[in-house]
């Protein structure tokens, strides 16, 4: 049996005041869409950008999801994404009914993660 939600991802920063610092955000979500696996995926910022996360749930229910994946691109589980985010996924689910919506885990520590560090150390050694 498969699965015939329509899947939405809610990719969720920061912010920043520096806008080259909230386009890395839009970088991924036009990456994300380039490999065809959800056919929702938005943007949002906690703060100091647009758009809210409020309105990017409202996109996302707007789009047709029947299930948003709410993915903290943060790297540490600090008050955001332990308090902020979890009352945000409390509030959707109050707001939107029909709508099922889900907190992924931060990106943190990762296997991965240290491959990436790597990368980034290795990048020096010019």
């Amino acid at each position: 049996m498969t699965d015939a939600r329509t899947k939405a991802v809610l990719l969720i920063a920061h912010g920043s005041r520096r806008d080259a610092a909230n386009q890395d955000l839009v970088k991924l979500a036009e990456m994300l869409r380039e490999r065809n696996l959800f056919p929702i995926i938005e943007i949002a910022y906690l703060e100091l950008a647009e758009p809210t996360i409020p309105d990017g749930a409202a996109r996302c229910v707007a789009a047709g999801a029947d299930e948003v994946l709410m993915l903290p691109y943060f790297l540490s589980a600090g008050v955001h994404v332990q308090n902020d985010l979890e009352q945000y996924r409390s509030e959707f689910c109050t707001t939107y009914p029909e709508t099922r919506f889900r907190l992924c885990a931060h990106l943190g520590l990762h296997p991965l993660m240290l491959e990436i560090v790597l990368d980034r150390l290795n990048e020096l050694e010019d």
